[in-house]
């Protein structure tokens, strides 16, 4: 099994048609419909990988990410008829809030602070420009929050680098989005922690994929398959 199909983006699940499926953006806003329905798929998304971020969590640190992941989705899951009857800038506080107070360790505060930012913009965004402004404002939460940045082996070495290239137009689809934070959470194998749990490992948590990035890779992926399928 290959890192994508393990963090849940196999080729036949994220192969898509359109060849500007991002750009679509530009065109449908996110419905509070579809804001539901993205809360449900990657609530799910987590469920159905949370051992598997505690095996990677095992290896290099207190072994207990999927199950605070778990903890902190079910308890969104259980707000999620609330979801699409608020605008956007209120549902991702909600999101922020429900995962800040629930999910727990050290994750807990860097989601909460990526949901929270998300919701402290003006309006929701609908164009891919405004998705990258969005999530700039995320990454700068969770980098302020976590007093870190990409380079130290933690879920901002898939953030960072997808804002950037967002930034700079790299990404042309949802199908690249999705490539691009699996092979940037694989990459975390290559490094060695600084920050958190692991970073007491030095030089042995080298050859071992960041828990953090790998849940931040199946989050981003959650999200892309259900906009797949609204295309």
């Amino acid at each position: 099994m290959n890192a994508r199909q393990v963090l849940g983006c196999s080729e036949s699940v994220c192969a898509i048609s359109s060849p500007n499926a991002v750009d679509s953006l530009d065109k449908s806003p996110v419905s509070p419909r579809l804001l539901g329905r993205l809360v449900e798929s990657t609530c799910q998304a987590i469920k159905n990988e949370a051992a598997y971020l505690s095996a990677l969590d095992q290896a290099i640190g207190d072994g207990d990410h999927g199950s605070n992941m778990l903890r902190g989705f079910t308890a969104l899951q259980e707000q999620s008829y609330v979801i699409p009857t608020l605008d956007f800038s209120d549902a991702c506080r909600l999101i922020g809030t429900t995962l800040l107070m629930n999910i727990g360790g050290a994750s807990g505060p860097l989601y909460g602070s990526l949901f929270i930012a998300f919701g402290n913009i003006s309006g929701q965004p609908a164009t891919k420009q405004a998705v990258a402004a969005m999530l700039r404002s995320g990454v700068e939460a969770v980098k302020s929050r976590g007093r870190s940045d990409a380079g130290a082996k933690t879920m901002l070495d898939v953030l960072v680098p997808l804002v950037l290239a967002l930034e700079a137009g790299e990404l042309d689809s949802l199908q690249s989005v999705c490539d691009f934070v699996h092979s940037a959470a694989d990459g975390t194998r290559h490094m060695v922690a600084t920050k958190g749990r692991a970073a007491y490992l030095g030089q042995r948590s080298f050859g071992h994929i960041d828990p953090g990035a790998a849940s931040a890779a199946i989050i981003t992926t959650s999200i892309c398959r259900t906009l797949m399928e609204k295309i």
